[in-house]
């Protein structure tokens, strides 16, 4: 695979002796809980789709907040930069260390505190997503937030990204379903702001530095998130249509007809539901004929299932005497809804199967959705003739993941080539509609430059004056994001 970024620098590289600091290490949290052997810290120096290979001195495991902040405070004293780390399945390099130090989260992993009145739930960074939901569901609640790596992608990591996935229709990102944190700043100090109150106007809300920072101003450690009533019923059901046009005036539709109940308008085209029933076993094509495109739509609710069914059946109804919809798959069991769920969801994962792919995970204004996937489709095809385009995502909330499938007949590798000029095509499309080059993967290494074209200026120099307050010596994730 090619590279995304500049080489990564070895660590041994500015040729200072590094024995004391990994002797201070050891000696404040365990012998054990420092890695240095190669092997044993080889999947943490790649990132999730192989697009960049990093370096490290070491691998620190601390066990609670105050063995971080000693790391920290030791590291901040030597010198060394930190590379903050999750369940490692971030997809813009933000996670890749470029020599330094690693610190992971892995066993920050305790559920601290599940309080069911005040809807709240308190974990620490390294506790996986899917552990998170499993425990609000043991209390009758829920926590909203879900990605297709939930199994293994760590809360800690979803806060520095500030994660998007399939719920924000109806819940938002991971931003807004935090009400407080608990984070070490690069000099080892620990900022407390784990509290679990909806309203609380004391001064600069400090936790929204910290989320979405991807580790470049410290490190969360713990915090505090929202819990929600957990839905007793859902409705499902894969609709077709002709293209994105129908399929928004669909979702408008849906939005007003609907209502709270709707949590979920997925899009998928034709090619990339073909790719989940080609790749994926046990997924096979609902409908007997083939369509353009494809909506998941999903409502939920606290009322009876028959209520949700009905309001779902009469806005398909209505969809399909305004010809916005062709065919319609509603799901009348659980393991059917759950099969139609499985044809999202395994999609980035059966994308691999068709050779290199060039991703973009863009935002624009959700009445611009249909605008972007045509405009954007017909310059990237005009560029590359025997292009797949893949656009799919989130539809309702203005997510679009624009991937590019490589030509059939074309290598990898000539393909990957092109990621640059792909990258200038789909990100000035995105900014002339008022989007963003990045709606919820971040920036890390990868999107560096786009920032720097994209973003106002004002901004920049204000999110460098930031860091520069928090992390003068620059060692918290350093060359990440600005």
């Amino acid at each position: 695979m090619t590279t995304l970024s500049a080489p990564p620098t070895a660590p041994e590289a500015d040729g200072r002796d590094h024995t004391a600091l990994l002797a201070s290490l050891r000696e404040a949290i365990g012998a054990a809980h420092v890695v240095t052997e190669a092997q044993d810290m080889a999947a943490r120096l790649v990132e999730d789709r192989g697009l960049r290979q990093g370096t490290a001195l070491a691998l620190l495991r601390p066990g609670s907040t105050e063995e971080v902040a000693t790391c920290l405070r030791l590291c901040k004293a030597a010198k060394m930069p930190v590379t903050p780390q999750g369940g490692n399945t971030g997809l813009a390099g933000g996670g890749v260390p470029d020599g330094g130090i690693i610190l992971t989260t892995d066993r920050l992993n305790r559920i601290r505190q599940v309080d069911p009145t005040n809807a709240t739930i308190t974990v620490e960074a390294g506790c996986i997503l899917a552990n998170i939901q499993a425990a609000a569901d043991a209390v009758d609640a829920l926590f909203p937030l879900s990605l297709a790596s939930e199994g293994s992608c760590q809360i800690g990591g979803n806060l520095s990204t500030n994660a998007g996935g399939t719920a924000v229709l109806r819940y938002g990102n991971a931003r807004d379903l935090v009400l407080g944190i608990e984070a070490v700043l690069p000099d080892g100090r620990v900022l407390n702001d784990l509290n679990g109150l909806r309203k609380n106007n004391t001064g600069f809300d400090l936790k929204n530095l910290f989320i979405g920072a991807e580790g470049t101003l410290g490190i969360i450690t713990t915090a505090v998130l929202k819990l929600f009533p957990k839905p007793s019923a859902r409705a499902t059901a894969l609709v077709a249509c002709t293209g994105p046009d129908p399929a928004l005036a669909l979702y408008a539709r849906m939005r007003s007809q609907t209502a709270d109940t709707l949590s979920t308008f997925e899009y998928v085209e034709r090619l990339g539901l073909e790719m989940v029933i080609d790749h994926t076993p046990g997924c096979s094509d609902p409908m007997s004929e083939a369509h353009p495109a494809y909506c998941l739509i999903e409502l939920t609710g606290n009322g009876a299932q028959a209520d949700l069914d009905t309001r779902l059946e009469g806005a398909l109804e209505v969809a399909f005497e305004a010809d916005q919809i062709v065919d319609a798959v509603i799901g009348a069991s659980e393991a059917q809804k759950d099969a139609l769920w499985a044809l999202r969801e395994n999609l980035s994962e059966a994308q691999k199967h068709e050779g290199a792919s060039i991703k973009h995970d863009v935002s624009v204004p959700v009445s611009r959705v249909a605008d972007f996937i045509k405009v954007a489709t017909q310059a990237c095809m005009d560029h590359m003739p025997g292009l797949r385009p893949c656009p799919f995502g989130h539809f309702g909330d203005g997510n679009l993941h624009f991937n590019l499938t490589r030509p059939v007949d074309m290598a990898d590798a000539d393909f990957l080539a092109e990621y640059g000029a792909f990258n200038r095509i789909v990100h000035d499309i995105v900014h002339e509609m008022g989007g963003s080059f990045s709606a919820e993967h971040g920036i890390g290494t990868f999107k560096r430059a786009e920032l720097r074209r994209y973003k106002d200026p004002v901004a920049l120099e204000l999110m460098a004056q930031i860091k520069a307050t928090l992390d003068p010596d620059d060692l918290m994730n350093p060359g990440k994001v600005l």
